[in-house]
């Protein structure tokens, strides 16, 4: 982890040198980070320009939690909490929201952060539903965040409260990584039911492992492939998997991340197969609006990106 500067009142003094890099009017890190790394030298230098009270929440309390993300941009802009008597600042690195009562922070890494029902509300106001869901997901997976503190802050009626309100009646902290929340939003939108996480057993009654998803009343499996099934560990354990599913009555269909984007209509014949029903362009419609909304999609990038105020270059 980075070491937090200590926090100053006022403008942080000019650097100059090949030593430090500018980030922001006056806000300078030291050169030769990157990744991670540099990202978390940059919250610390804006906090020590920031007034004392300011708190980072949205996407960027998100991330310093450890979240799974929807894909960013790489010039996102540094999310901020603010009561509304603080000094009025100005930066275009910065999403500045001010609130009447001075915002509720934890400290993680040295720096304040909101708590994580106050982080995902933030988000609320800013992202689609499926970027929602996916993060709501992991807070609960990951044991960060709790159901019930959410709702007491989607009742609340502020900003970013009716769609967090939404978003909790889909989201589901079985979910084990952010592609699963999307396989199974993709089912769900389109009108199949699925069981997320479901022990699988032969005829016997042996156990032979956990699904990702079971279509509701088939035998048919819907699975996300990530990359850490390719890991020689993973891999092997997974063959072994699936040789025992093949002397079984399960069908397992398994999905990679631009199947889940970009073939949504393969994935629901499998299940509608299994189902013994047709699927019509209606039953799609309701996950491309979805898909669509979110950053997940260059419609829903290039939407944010406005509301940001980022330039369109960078989405290219």
């Amino acid at each position: 982890m980075t070491a937090t500067p200590k926090r100053r009142r006022g403008r942080q003094p000019r650097r100059r040198g090949a030593t430090w890099e500018r980030v922001g009017n006056g806000v300078y890190v030291p050169s030769g980070l990157d990744g991670d790394e540099r990202w978390r030298a940059e919250l610390a230098a804006w906090a020590e320009v920031l007034p004392p009270s300011a708190t980072f929440t949205g996407l960027t309390a998100a991330r310093l939690y450890g979240l799974w993300l929807p894909p960013l941009p790489d010039d996102v802009p540094t999310f901020v909490a603010l009561h509304e008597t603080s000094v009025r600042i100005r930066r275009p690195q910065l999403r500045i929201t001010r609130h009447p009562r001075p915002p509720g922070a934890v400290e993680l890494d040295g720096l304040r952060v909101a708590p994580v029902a106050e982080a995902l509300l933030a988000c609320a106001r800013d992202l689609g539903l499926l970027d929602l869901v996916v993060l709501i997901d992991s807070a609960l997976h990951l044991e960060i965040g709790t159901r019930a503190d959410l709702e007491v802050v989607a009742a609340a009626g502020r900003p970013g409260a009716r769609l967090l309100r939404e978003a909790l009646t889909w989201c589901d902290g079985r979910s084990e990584s952010a592609w699963e929340t999307l396989l199974r939003m993709l089912h769900r939108a389109s009108g199949i039911d699925v069981e997320p996480q479901v022990d699988i057993h032969d005829e016997r009654g042996v156990f032979i492992g956990r699904a990702d998803l079971l279509v509701t009343g088939t035998r048919t499996l819907q699975e996300y492939d990530g990359a850490d099934h390719r890991k020689p560990g993973q891999y092997r354990r997974d063959r072994r998997r699936d040789g025992a599913l093949a002397t079984s009555a399960y069908v397992r269909q398994g999905w990679v991340a631009s199947q889940v984007i970009h073939d949504g209509w393969l994935i629901l014949r499998a299940a509608t197969d299994a189902l013994g029903r047709d699927l019509t362009v209606d039953d799609i419609r309701p996950w491309w609006k979805l898909l669509d909304a979110s950053l997940f999609s260059k419609p829903g990038s290039a939407t944010m990106r406005h509301a940001w105020g980022l330039s369109e270059a960078e989405a290219a």
